[in-house]
């Protein structure tokens, strides 16, 4: 098999052309040499981080994953932690939102609770989420992406897919060679590393780009992708959760190389519309084009509580201060939207949420934090709540939003009060320097979660 897994780099030159070299020979991932023969180091400059692929140089699309993204920015901006262990997350009652490798060897995961975080690893430094300067910092990989080619399919802050199809002329250079100076330069210009995984599809894209992290570059091609999944767990194909997984194990597949062996129409009568999925992508068989736009399809704001919470009083402020969070940013996307979602998470963990569509679109803190308490009054029987959120979503333009109400004579008021408030925000830098009565001395102590766009 000849899938290649190279791990990476410093900086370095530039490349000569392309039409002398052989694709097995490739390239060096540190000055970007062409190999004049196989060998286990680069011929130019000694190092061991050669890439090779007897399809090296016909693939062109890419997956880019910032490796422990928010971890990395803190290291890079606090050196002294550079070989700490680091948590980027809430306190002892909040989750894990990343961690660097060196606290991962010592067994902390994303979306684990702090406390399970910090038995694991007592030893981490513990960092609150700083999501205005991380997400700079991804418009900064973005716009390093973009240089690169149009086709940016955004799947996060800090990853997206690439096609780089057509681009060899722009660059003077194939996509491999493209990818592998991407990785040099947001080192060397942004502080922090990427792994990238190459191939013909977006499936095998990301799952290369997961093979060698961090600072990874992995390819696979077309030859040997039905060999190379053949060994992999069920889990590595996209949509396979825990418990379409354990459905899998009971009917005795636990191996993509098990799904090869099944037709597509037993799959199908077996596990429906996941079946011709699970049929395809056993045989790296996706046929999904990189996306530069994605309509967003919801905004929402949750927080996690540092104590569990109860009482209905006790939750209004924040579900408020939340609303109106939501509200800022919907005015900001000139969007708004038809349903109000509302989130709660139990003691236990256990999720769930409640909806109600309004009869026009919305965008006001007002509308969306009145029709939200009307869902919660209804889930305060005693149940103690350790995270809150609430989100709008079947979005739009604002065009129709907010008419006059009819029935509620004050909405009126509230809707021109809640105006002036926004434009008093805006005058005086985003800060909040009016409140309503709903969140004015009722400080509740919590840890913020990160806003969602879907």
């Amino acid at each position: 098999m000849t899938c290649a897994i190279v791990t990476t780099f410093p900086l370095c030159s530039s490349a000569m052309p392309i039409s002398s070299n052989y694709p097995e020979r490739g390239f060096c991932r540190d000055c970007l040499a062409l190999q004049k023969a196989a060998c286990k180091r680069c011929d130019a400059c000694g190092s061991p981080r050669v890439v090779r692929h007897a399809e090296l140089y016909e693939l062109n699309l890419a997956h880019i994953d910032c490796d422990a993204f928010y971890a990395a920015v803190e290291k890079r901006d606090r050196p002294e932690l550079r070989h700490r262990p680091v948590i980027i997350g809430g306190g002892k009652r909040g989750v894990v939102s990343t961690a660097c490798y060196i606290a991962r060897i010592r067994g902390v995961r994303s979306a684990m609770p702090m406390f399970k975080a910090l038995e694991a690893c007592p030893e981490a430094v513990v960092i609150k989420p700083d999501m205005e300067k991380y997400a700079a910092v991804g418009r900064q990989v973005r716009a390093m992406m973009q240089s690169l080619t149009p086709l940016v399919e955004p799947l996060s802050i800090d990853e997206a897919f690439l096609d780089l199809s057509g681009t060899a002329k722009l660059h003077g250079k194939p996509a491999a060679m493209v990818l592998a100076d991407f990785s040099r330069k947001i080192e060397a210009e942004i502080g922090i590393s990427a792994s990238i995984g190459l191939s013909y599809c977006k499936f095998l894209a990301k799952v290369a780009s997961d093979l060698a992290k961090p600072r990874g570059f992995s390819v696979i091609g077309k030859q040997e992708a039905l060999e190379f999944l053949a060994s992999k767990p069920v889990t590595v194909i996209w949509g396979v959760g825990k418990a379409l997984s354990a459905t899998l194990e009971q009917n005795g597949i636990r191996t993509i190389g098990q799904l090869q062996t099944i037709e597509r129409t037993e799959l199908m009568r077996r596990y429906g519309v996941m079946g011709d999925r699970l049929y395809h992508l056993s045989r790296g068989q996706d046929d999904r084009r990189v996306e530069p736009e994605h309509d967003v399809k919801s905004i929402s704001s949750e927080t996690t509580f540092d104590s569990d919470l109860a009482a209905f009083d006790d939750l209004i402020p924040i579900l408020r201060a939340l609303s109106e969070k939501v509200s800022r940013r919907l005015k900001a996307a000139d969007i708004a939207g038809h349903t109000v979602v509302l989130k709660l998470k139990g003691s236990d963990f256990k999720s769930k949420t409640r909806n109600r569509r309004l009869p026009d679109a919305t965008q006001l803190a007002d509308r969306i934090f009145t029709t939200g308490l009307e869902l919660l009054r209804k889930e305060t029987d005693g149940t103690r709540y350790r995270l809150i959120g609430i989100g709008v979503s079947d979005l739009g333009a604002p065009t129709t939003a907010d008419p006059p109400d009819l029935i509620d004579a004050q909405a009126r008021k509230r809707a021109l009060a809640e105006g002036a408030i926004d434009a008093l925000r805006e005058k005086f830098g985003g800060k909040p320097v009016v409140e309503t009565g709903y969140t004015f001395g009722r400080k509740v102590r919590t840890r913020p979660a990160p806003d969602q766009d879907n």
